[in-house]
């Protein structure tokens, strides 16, 4: 299976590459690589679903505005989510089901506190057949 994502080095802030056969499975790899960066996945059960829908103009934003609504609802419900299933992107609207469960902390070791999604070196692009993204987080 070709990898979903990786985490690249960056001065005082924590950034990743995604990629996808899609947008929609971009999207999925990038929730992913964002909780994985926030907590050990393997730590976390599916006992929630969440259905999320986000509005922006351009996938640049698109992906921001995604990965901001996952960090508002770690930061004000306490959820952590292990999976996710992007079902639709298009026309600047992403609709999708996040599964996870409330933050437990004596299971979920935090691995870092994550301030905010950053446009800073941020793309979302096609590429060979497929497409790629990267994402620098405030931490």
């Amino acid at each position: 299976m070709p990898r979903k994502y990786e985490f690249i080095e960056h001065t005082a802030d924590l950034g990743f590459k995604v990629y996808g056969a899609s947008p929609e499975k971009l999207f999925t790899h990038a929730a992913e690589a964002f909780f994985e960066a926030l907590v050990a996945l393997e730590s976390v059960k599916e006992r929630i679903e969440r259905s999320i829908k986000v509005e922006a103009d351009g996938l640049d934003n698109l992906m921001v505005r995604w990965l901001s609504e996952l960090l508002y609802l770690y930061d004000t419900e306490m959820l952590v989510f292990k999976s996710f299933q992007v079902k639709r992107i298009e026309d600047n609207h992403l609709e999708a089901n996040a599964r996870g469960e409330v933050l437990d902390p004596a299971r979920h070791e935090i691995k870092t506190g994550i301030k905010a999604v950053t446009y800073h070196k941020l793309y979302v692009k096609e590429r060979r057949g497929g497409w790629e993204a990267q994402v620098i987080l405030d931490i």
